[in-house]
């Protein structure tokens, strides 16, 4: 089995690669797999991102602060948009490691800017989610 970690880079990839053309979400999984197995992980992921970007987005959002939206990069506002999707709709997944992983895959492809907000804004909807679910 693929490490989850793995997937959620495959994930933020696929993501990314929607973000950027008309490609649906299984084209941009085959693309960023490259032919290569994967975890049905990866699909959970980004179909569970696209299917619910309103709701998604709204949170992060809400949980900005002195900084719009539309100002977050690509790279971010994806990552982001995979974390929050976690956060939200995957309850089993500690919050902890949901935003480890968020913070990882920033360091890896954005800059340490990125990083707190990232941060940032994860801490804030996590408050959230753990308000709603107590």
């Amino acid at each position: 089995m693929m490490k989850r970690h793995m997937a959620r880079e495959l994930a933020v990839q696929s993501l990314f690669q929607m973000e950027l053309s008309d490609l649906t979400a299984q084209e941009a999984i085959e693309f960023a797999v490259e032919g290569k197995e994967y975890d049905t992980f990866v699909e959970q992921l980004v179909n569970g991102v696209e299917t619910n970007k309103a709701t998604i987005d709204q949170h992060i959002r809400e949980a900005l602060v002195n900084w719009s939206f539309e100002r977050l990069g690509n790279i971010e506002r994806t990552i982001l948009r995979l974390a929050v999707y976690e956060l939200l709709f995957e309850t089993n997944i500690p919050v902890r490691v949901t935003i480890n992983e968020a913070i990882e895959l920033t360091k890896a492809f954005a800059d340490e800017e990125a990083t707190k907000i990232v941060n940032g804004v994860l801490g804030k909807v996590a408050q959230g989610v753990v308000k709603e679910n107590s």
